[in-house]
């Protein structure tokens, strides 16, 4: 007897068993933490932003890189520069800012503030700590790193500590997989990371010193593999595209 096939299908899916498999699920990072703002006595319309006199010099040099018609191409740097001034987040009064001086509307602001996670539009400590949990990170250790972030901070990912020393955020490719597993503070990179030596590198930040940047294993300069530096051992010739 000859079964059609379409009974033949059916019998074969019964014999499948559903694969279980577990999910990762990461937190939101900072920027896009909300999907609206929200109201908070410490972030709304009313409280006055103003850039320092000094930072308002600085947005005239930034701005005079763009034609007039072009201006809204400040957005970017400008937001950084208002961040910088802040304390590393944007309050809504900050972006109102940036809007105006561009002579734009606020929303084609908060639309660049909302698309890039370099902007917190939430509040985050003195210093943000990103655990790179990407894929060359992930299978060199990143989880367990950012396991004993959150046990030594005693927050979970994607909170700030009560003191307001620190944010712990989990984040995606920063670009030093060959350092990896590594975890971007602020400006600066920690790579080469152990659970032990991102606890080292917190303990020193909280104690008021600074950390070693960059590897945090012994006698590894920037990217150099095991065997150090074995090729471009000699001064370029030239000719160069711009001044080293």
């Amino acid at each position: 007897r000859v079964l059609s096939s379409s009974h033949h299908l059916r019998s074969s899916r019964s014999l499948i068993l559903p694969a279980s498999r577990g999910f990762h699920s990461s937190s939101p990072t900072r920027s896009d933490a909300l999907s609206q703002h929200v109201n908070e006595a410490h972030n709304n319309s009313a409280l006055p932003f103003d850039f320092t006199d000094e930072n308002y010099e600085e947005a005239k040099r930034i701005m005079a890189k763009y034609p007039p018609q072009y201006k809204q191409s400040a957005s970017i740097p400008l937001l950084d520069l208002a961040q910088r001034q802040v304390g590393g987040w944007l309050p809504i009064s900050a972006m109102d800012k940036v809007a105006k001086i561009l002579g734009i509307p606020p929303m084609s602001v908060y639309e660049v503030a909302s698309f890039y996670t370099m902007f917190n539009r939430t509040k985050v400590g003195k210093f943000h700590v990103q655990v790179c949990c990407t894929t060359p990170c992930m299978i060199r250790g990143a989880y367990d790193v950012l396991s004993a972030c959150e046990k030594h901070l005693g927050v979970e990912t994607g909170h700030m500590t009560k003191d307001e020393m620190f944010t712990l955020s989990e984040v995606e490719c920063l670009g030093a997989c060959v350092n990896a597993p590594m975890m971007q503070i602020n400006d600066d990179f920690y790579e080469d990371l152990t659970p032990e030596t991102a606890v080292a590198v917190l303990d020193k930040l909280r104690k008021g010193e600074q950390p070693k940047i960059g590897p945090q294993i012994p006698n590894r300069r920037a990217a150099d593999g095991p065997m150090g530096k074995t090729t471009l051992l000699e001064e370029p010739s030239g000719p160069y595209c711009r001044p080293l």
